[in-house]
């Protein structure tokens, strides 16, 4: 009979704190959608100006609103991951390539809809 008390109470305690795992509750938290408005475009303001912005003197392209980056963004994407040494590397000016965290702030929004807000 003790045995099965202790045998018992040790499967309750298991069955109890199996629900308990924080990796369940972080993976239950949705990923905010990235939004031209809160991500994009302070990327693109850091990056891509004076050359593409043309209140800051650009005479490229202007990347400065939301429809004109979301009709180029494939091209733009392309761009940003060739090599600097590469014909077509942006950001033209610069010898190296973007930080892969900022690139990953243009294929998120892609992969988020291309959304604007």
């Amino acid at each position: 009979m003790k045995k099965f008390l202790v045998i018992t109470v040790i499967a309750a305690a298991l069955l109890a704190f199996s629900n308990c795992n924080p990796a369940k509750k972080a993976a239950s938290k949705p990923v905010p959608k990235a939004t031209y408005a809160t991500d994009l475009s302070v990327v693109i303001m850091n990056n891509c100006v004076p050359c593409h912005i043309p209140a800051k003197g650009g005479r490229k392209k202007a990347f400065d609103t939301y429809a004109s980056v979301k009709t180029d963004i494939d091209e733009m994407l392309r761009r940003i991951q060739l090599n600097p040494t590469d014909k077509g590397f942006m950001p033209f000016k610069k010898t190296e390539k973007l930080n892969d965290s900022t690139i990953a702030v243009f294929i998120k929004w892609k992969a988020d809809g291309l959304l604007e807000n």
